[in-house]
């Protein structure tokens, strides 16, 4: 049972980094390496909490933030992806199963379609100059934030 607790403290403590880091993005357009940091190092202890196996287990785990990270650095590298939001995305790989991954994703890209819309109109509505900055760390928190809630909110279905 205090294992149980432990994985909940856990998530929580993910819930609460993904909040800092939305709000964090939306104030400053900034997601810090502290923070990416905290929640990449946070992902084995909740390995080992969950008694997650090092084969296959913690091994796809890393195979898959080394796929993420590939396709969003070329993204990166290509000016559409901020370095905070690559490096977000990264770290959440390593807390997700891969088809959670790939379901975060998809959230991500409608939700940033949202972020981007909202962002574009507040900046041309305050009358700005130059292009506005996405802050997609806010897509990207809100749609790790779905998957975090959806492991609990599933057990009561």
């Amino acid at each position: 049972m205090m294992g149980e607790y432990f994985k909940l403290g856990l998530t929580v403590l993910l819930a609460m980094l993904l909040i800092w880091a939305a709000v964090t993005d939306l104030k400053s357009r900034i997601i810090s390496n502290r923070l990416n940091i905290a929640i990449a190092l946070l992902a084995p202890i909740y390995w080992i909490a969950c008694d997650l196996p090092v084969w296959p287990g913690m091994a796809v785990q890393l195979i898959l933030a080394v796929s993420v990270f590939m396709v969003f650095a070329f993204l990166f590298a290509q000016g559409w992806m901020g370095g905070g939001d690559v490096k977000l995305l990264v770290a959440l790989a390593l807390w997700f199963p891969p088809m959670a991954v790939l379901s975060m994703l998809t959230l991500m890209a409608l939700l940033g379609g949202g972020v981007t819309i909202a962002t574009v109109v507040h900046h041309r509505m305050t009358r700005r100059l130059g292009q506005p900055e996405i802050p997609y760390g806010v897509a990207i928190a809100l749609a790790a934030l779905w998957l975090v809630g959806e492991r609990y909110i599933n057990q009561f279905a």
